[in-house]
């Protein structure tokens, strides 16, 4: 088994074709074929479902992928940070849709600037965002728990070597634009709230409600509209006065001032707080981050 195996296989899940993976990978489609073949012979069970319309990932090739990529990943990670001549050193944060988590971002770029790193910000679905620090994509997510969530969410990440840091409790409001009908109250309930649309992230395809980034999901919407970005959300909220949950920790800086959080008289507490593998520890860039993280709720 080698790292170009590894390399390989990947390539050919994610385009989901021999074709394509040779293409990408700039060789012929028969060596490719023929490496693959190598490293099923070697480790006793096929990789791939093979048909005329492509190939498909075996059940036990999932798993075995899942450890491939880990392990091609930490290879990218140590040839990018010694190998000299390679491109810059990588910081990557992966996030559900909170503002808070792109201005740290952005301060932490102003901070130690764009010289030496290359920076990801993954704004993302919550499996996603568990996907990506399995992974290796990134080296932490913020994502919430809450009373709903906690036990499966607690059950994704142990599954995946991976644990959850709280950072801060917050209530559940209301997040709509200045000129909603309803800006004006001091609190607001799901009663008040039902002749207009409430806007929710898309899940995913694992289309769990314990994936949802809002709290409340088993609530039954009069009106429900998903959306896969926070600036498509923003609009529906000011076009046809929808409104959103979220934890109140709101980022004027760049969503400018026309928004605000309403208190939800019967909402959840939220516990924000990152995820990262487990028994790892953070780097110095991980660290400066969590800081910049901090403050933003401190300032909220």
């Amino acid at each position: 088994m080698t790292l170009q195996q590894l390399k390989y296989v990947i390539s050919i899940a994610d385009s989901g074709s021999l074709n394509g993976a040779s293409k990408n990978l700039y060789i012929s489609q028969p060596s490719l074929s023929g490496s693959v073949k190598e490293l099923e012979e070697e480790i006793g069970f096929e990789l791939f479902h093979r048909s005329n319309r492509g190939v498909t990932v075996t059940a036990r090739g999932e798993e075995f992928l899942n450890y491939a990529r880990q392990v091609y990943a930490q290879y990218d990670l140590l040839e990018s940070r010694f190998v000299s001549g390679k491109s810059k050193k990588k910081f990557s944060v992966s996030a559900q849709h909170y503002t808070f988590a792109v201005n740290a971002f952005s301060a932490l770029i102003r901070k130690v600037g764009m010289e030496e790193y290359e920076f990801s910000m993954l704004e993302t679905k919550t499996y996603e965002c568990i996907e990506n620090v399995r992974d290796y994509k990134s080296e932490l997510a913020i994502i919430y728990l809450d009373d709903f969530n906690r036990k499966y969410i607690t059950k994704c990440l142990e599954e995946n070597n991976l644990e959850f840091h709280p950072l801060k409790d917050c209530s559940t409001c209301v997040y709509l634009w200045q000129g909603h009908p309803l800006a004006e109250r001091r609190e607001l309930t799901m009663e008040d709230l039902e002749a207009y649309p409430c806007i929710a992230f898309e899940v995913g395809k694992q289309n769990s409600l314990f994936l949802s980034e809002e709290v409340m999901s088993t609530y039954q919407y009069r009106q429900l509209i998903r959306v896969c970005d926070r600036a498509t959300a923003l609009n529906f909220m000011k076009g046809i006065n929808g409104y959103t949950l979220c934890s109140g920790i709101i980022c004027q800086e760049l969503n400018g001032g026309e928004y605000m959080a309403v208190p939800l008289a019967e909402g959840d507490i939220m516990t924000i707080g990152y995820i990262q593998r487990r028994g790892s520890e953070l780097t110095h860039l991980g660290e400066l981050y969590l800081q910049e993280i901090r403050m933003e709720l401190a300032d909220n």
